[in-house]
């Protein structure tokens, strides 16, 4: 393909109704395309509206938020010289493709040809033209005068000193306000070798848009894979092994659960120093457990919910299931159980986040790193703080049962069943370490004055919070071997809300009675 020639892929749309396909000028639209495999290879001027190909979707009508511009694109490969379309449809606000009327792909011999564009059906026809023109300095015999010394020196000096900074300023804009676009094609891969292919990823276009937290290991982005939102965790390179572990246990037979998240696809993108660790999951809109606390308070029926579902996707992860359909799950603890990797679906449902200090136990296999102080400090076990763990599984099983505990009471103190005020939202021992706690501080309260989070008075009053402050307390036991396990959890809190939907509402005296005679299920059913 020389540098002086030009090639022109067009693909023409033939409207099936009597009307103008090109609409009212508000309105963007776009010609939607999707690739087939099983159907024959494109031509460079094959009719989209063949129905003999099986490729044809038609034109769609672009939407987004009402600040945002919108684009068409298109992306096709040279297939022996043949043009093969991979897709064409609507792309998101995008600064590379502000004020361009026609589909170009200016960048010289690409693997996958990608072109973008503003106006309805602009992406109907598309072209290839590198750029590869260079600038004629013009002659001339006439004597040039030389420029001063000074004028020279500072240009010289200067011109560069600019350059740098407006690079780095538009660099910076541009990450700010979330222009980042990426080629239309993942290619998943993983160290040491590749990745399996994934159906959902291959040849779509991936598109940040927001970063929605921030964490010790990276940053979380919300994204668009096609029509779709999901969340792209990104690791920098020092944290490969984060990453690794995350990908590992999302990957083992039997994690695929409603109460645990849905593990998408991994990727790395770019090289060396600079390369990027990506994990796409599912996206929750409402967030974590943590940030819904803050802005929300809770129904009896909403902290049961909440409850219930996060402790069924705890006792999931912890079980081992030698017969499960898809392989041997293994037994899993998480080792970093707290709110902020509670995540909350649409329905108010629990999924449980963040495996990346995640330990597997598997037979005859080694369980990875079991080094004891991992974690967030405030929700470490005693035993975890004071470097005392038992290296067995249920020993690690345990752990996470006491930071259930910690987020059980979280959704406590932000219930307004009680007949009492709700307090502001406080994460655990904020009341009595602050929000900045050190492993000493952490030491001295739990382990040596062996204090917890207040339980409220009026906690007591409400039949279902009493079970509630009950089955916490069990959890967060000072003695490891006296904790619940999640399974009891979970029928503990399916007892509450039986309990309390059959309570006449005006006998406090006999809900109390009622509750000291329940047969609680036993403490360790599943450890």
């Amino acid at each position: 393909m020389g540098s002086a020639t030009k090639l022109a892929f067009s693909v023409f749309l033939i409207s099936c109704s009597s009307g103008a396909i090109l609409g009212r000028s508000d309105i963007q639209k776009c010609v939607h395309y999707n690739y087939n495999p099983s159907s024959s290879s494109s031509s460079s001027s094959s009719s989209l509206a063949s129905e003999s190909q099986g490729n044809m979707s038609g034109v769609v009508t672009c939407s987004g938020d009402k600040d945002k511009r919108l684009h068409c694109f298109a992306t096709w490969k040279n297939v022996s010289g043949a043009v093969q379309v991979v897709k064409q449809g609507c792309w998101l606000d995008d600064v590379n493709c502000y004020d361009r009327r026609e589909c170009v792909e200016r960048k010289d011999a690409p693997e996958v040809f990608f072109c973008c564009c503003e106006g309805s059906l602009c992406n109907s026809r598309f072209f290839y033209s590198p750029d590869s023109r260079q600038t004629q300095i013009p002659t001339t015999n006439k004597p040039v005068t030389a420029k001063p010394p000074v004028l020279t020196t500072l240009m010289y000096s200067l011109v560069p000193i600019m350059a740098v900074t407006a690079i780095v300023l538009f660099s910076f804009w541009m990450y700010r306000h979330h222009k980042l676009a990426y080629p239309p094609v993942l290619v998943p891969t993983q160290d040491p070798g590749p990745l399996p292919p994934s159906p959902i990823l291959g040849q779509k276009p991936l598109q940040l848009l927001e970063i929605k937290a921030r964490g010790r290991f990276g940053c979380v982005w919300k994204a668009q894979l096609l029509s779709e939102y999901v969340a792209v965790k990104i690791f920098p390179i020092q944290d490969k092994q984060s990453w690794q572990n995350e990908y590992e246990i999302f990957t083992l037979s039997g994690m695929r659960h409603e109460n645990l998240l849905q593990f998408i696809g991994a990727e790395k993108r770019g090289s060396n120093l600079d390369m990027e660790l990506w994990l796409i999951t599912a996206y929750h809109e409402k967030g974590s457990l943590t940030d819904y606390l803050k802005a929300n308070v809770l129904s009896w029926s909403e902290l049961c919910l909440i409850a219930q579902s996060m402790s069924r996707g705890l006792a999931y992860l912890h079980e081992d299931i030698p017969g499960h359909k898809d392989g041997h799950k293994p037994a899993i603890a998480h080792r970093d159980l707290k709110s902020k990797n509670v995540l909350l679906k649409s329905n108010l449902t629990a999924c449980i986040a963040d495996f990346g200090l995640a330990l597997r136990f598997e037979a005859g296999k080694s369980p990875g790193d079991t080094h004891g102080q991992v974690g967030t400090r405030r929700y470490m076990a005693p035993e975890v703080l004071e470097g005392a763990i038992n290296f067995q599984r249920d020993a690690f099983l345990r752990i996470d049962m006491y930071a259930l505990g910690l987020v059980l009471w979280e959704l406590a103190s932000r219930c307004k069943a009680a007949d009492g005020p709700v307090d502001e939202y406080m994460v655990p021992f904020e009341e009595e370490v602050g929000q900045h706690p050190s492993l000493e501080d952490m030491q001295e309260v739990v382990v040596h004055k062996k204090l917890r989070p207040t339980l409220r008075e009026c906690w007591q009053k409400h039949a279902g919070l009493a079970l509630l402050c009950e089955t916490i307390e069990e959890c967060w036991d000072h003695e490891a071997e006296a904790r619940l396990s999640a399974g009891c959890v979970e029928e503990r809190v399916v007892q509450m809300q039986r309990q309390t939907s059959v309570t006449p509402p005006e006998d406090i005296v006999t809900v109390v009675t009622m509750v000291t005679n329940v047969d609680y299920p036993p403490k360790e059913s599943s450890l």
